[in-house]
């Protein structure tokens, strides 16, 4: 690996763990921001609950792009939620 493209790499990297650490809040900003997926959702809550459908997406998140807990936020941008666990990439901790 070039030196250039070492700096670039670590660039890279420093960009994705950041938006790691707020990758729930952000999904749930999408979904508030899309209105297709605001009108399923807000089925699914009224079907399951507020709580249960929060967490249960909030599982998922880390689980499918493979992240880790790194700590709990309580000001999320999103107003579907109230908090949120920030993440860590697996991949960039190694």
């Amino acid at each position: 690996m070039t030196p250039q493209e070492k700096e670039i790499k670590e660039f890279a990297e420093k960009a994705i763990e950041k938006f790691n650490e707020r990758i729930t809040d952000e999904i749930f900003l999408f979904i508030q921001n899309d209105k297709k997926l605001m009108y399923e959702y807000l089925r699914i809550v009224e079907k399951h609950t507020l709580d249960t459908t929060n967490q249960v997406i909030g599982k998922v998140i880390p689980k499918l792009y493979h992240l880790d807990n790194k700590g709990r936020k309580n000001n999320p941008t999103s107003t579907l939620i109230k908090s949120y666990e920030e993440h860590t990439s697996k991949e960039l901790k190694s």
